[in-house]
């Protein structure tokens, strides 16, 4: 069976539950803090499409075919969309004003090679707005997301429950703010390049 093409199929559903428990509210608020020439990693099949508003321009990235054939289909007005890993992002240093990830880390092979590649396309004065779900803060729900990661990412497309998103962003050269704890399983944040860009304040 090939689980990709099942995930992609499935997705918007089995997001719905998600959404209806304050998903959807994170997904748009992130997004929406999106200002001038953005990139969104990992698009999926293209959701938050809809929420970007004050915008230049939107790329967008998505490696795998299935979800991507889902996210053409939302596409809007100056918006691009290329096949692409967010390991290896097809753009010039210092390009974008903003990039924009949600539910992205959990699933990409190198997840520092990613943080590095967002660091390096992000203009000196840009921001990195991202919704994540790391691993859990208490540890008997961190070990149980450790045990359960190597079942649960060959059902979900890959998905790790147990990674330390937030720790690959630092080590990356981020400088990470606004963290919002979201229950035991999400977290929504900001970074930035350097100190004088990382100022407070993530837009509702």
């Amino acid at each position: 069976m090939n689980t990709h093409l099942l995930v992609a199929s499935l997705y918007d559903a089995l997001m719905v539950p998600a959404d209806k428990l304050g998903f959807e509210q994170v997904r748009r608020m992130v997004v929406r803090n999106a200002k001038g020439k953005v990139l969104e990693i990992g698009a999926g099949t293209g959701l938050n499409f809809k929420h970007f508003d004050g915008t230049d321009c939107v790329f967008a990235t998505e490696p795998d075919p299935y979800m991507l054939s889902h996210a053409v289909a939302r596409l809007r007005d100056c918006s691009a969309l290329t096949r692409a890993k967010a390991e290896e992002l097809p753009f010039p240093d210092d390009s974008f004003d903003t990039v924009v990830s949600t539910l992205t880390f959990c699933t990409i092979g190198d997840p520092l090679k990613a943080a590095e590649e967002i660091r390096r396309v992000l203009k000196p004065d840009g921001c990195f707005y991202f919704a994540e779900h790391p691993v859990a803060e208490n540890p008997m729900l961190a070990r149980a997301e450790k045990i359960a990661t190597p079942i649960w990412k060959q059902l979900a497309g890959g998905c790790h429950l147990d990674r330390d998103i937030l720790s690959y962003f630092k080590s990356a050269g981020l400088i990470v703010s606004d963290i919002i704890r979201l229950d035991s399983f999400f977290v929504a944040g900001k970074a930035a390049k350097s100190e004088a860009c990382a100022k407070p304040g993530l837009a509702a």
